[in-house]
């Protein structure tokens, strides 16, 4: 018991990292119907910049997580007005093309500048070292800190999306872009600041890796990107609540079969879990079957 304890801790604190970069996916598909593929990789960005900040700039962590929320939010942003933007009114497949382009384009510069060997986090001092132990379960400072700040960034989400101006834009456009736009809304702009949101918290996924894993790399994007992928299509794609059970779903899952099982296993189960979501509710957890004129 005191196991399935432990692992539930920590498939939380993986979870909610899932979670935080499934809603850049699910947010970004619920307005325009986009698989923004790069995203995991502006994730990996944001890891980065939090190096940068805590080594370079001697900055302590939480000032070095805004600012990668922020440059992430601005690279969102600069991702959608060059590379999406002009093909607003292109084929699918012509976007999932160029998502893909965008995605190695960030990996293979970052290499580029930053070499491809991984770096490590700084050590963590003060709070941020300590280790609570709780009969015999392990809690580390850094899953506290983890979760509160993906819940803190989640019910901050909500509130933009139900109670702000540009949420129920956001909102709108994912209804129906042409009408919302008929009612004055600037759909361009409420596109845009999806990807700013979307990547902020993608951002902020990032710097909380580097701290819990204590080592980054230039790929390090890819396979929690399809992971968070997943996430958001089990709770169904376009819903932000289905995004959060998804990545937490993901990461109970994964640290489930390598606790109870075999850790070479852990990626195979995520992705049969696809397999079977797809097969039996493509929709996802939350999605409702929609019908769509050909």
């Amino acid at each position: 018991m005191e196991q399935f304890l432990q692992q539930l801790i920590n498939g939380i604190s993986l979870g909610s990292i899932y979670a935080l970069i499934a809603l850049g996916y699910t947010m970004v598909y619920g307005v325009i119907k986009l698989i923004n593929f790069a995203h995991g990789d502006v994730y990996m960005l944001g890891a980065y910049i939090g190096y940068f900040c805590i080594t370079n700039l001697n900055l302590g962590f939480f000032p070095s997580l805004l600012i990668s929320m922020l440059v992430c939010a601005l690279l969102g942003a600069t991702i959608e007005k060059i590379a999406y933007k002009p093909l607003r009114n292109a084929s699918r497949i012509a976007v999932l093309i160029t998502a893909i382009g965008v995605s190695l384009f960030l990996e293979y510069g970052t290499m580029f500048f930053v070499k491809p060997d991984p770096r490590s986090y700084p050590p963590l001092t003060g709070f941020m070292a300590k280790t609570f132990r709780v009969g015999n379960l392990l809690i580390t400072s850094q899953q506290i800190l983890i979760i509160i700040i993906t819940v803190v960034l989640m019910i901050a989400l909500q509130l933009i999306v139900k109670r702000t101006r540009i949420g129920k834009a956001m909102r709108a456009v994912s209804l129906d872009g042409d009408a919302a736009q008929l009612m004055g809304i600037s759909v361009d702009r409420t596109i845009s600041f999806t990807f700013i949101l979307g990547s902020a918290l993608a951002g902020a996924a990032g710097i909380l890796v580097g701290i819990y894993y204590n080592s980054i790399n230039p790929l390090m994007g890819t396979m929690p990107g399809l992971k968070a992928f997943v996430a958001a299509v089990f709770g169904g794609i376009g819903i932000i609540p289905g995004a959060m059970i998804g990545g937490y779903f993901i990461g109970l899952v994964e640290v489930m079969v390598s606790g109870y099982g075999n850790s070479m296993y852990r990626d195979a189960v995520v992705f049969a879990i696809l397999i079977i979501i797809l097969i039996v509710k493509p929709s996802g957890l939350l999605g409702k079957e929609t019908r769509e004129k050909v």
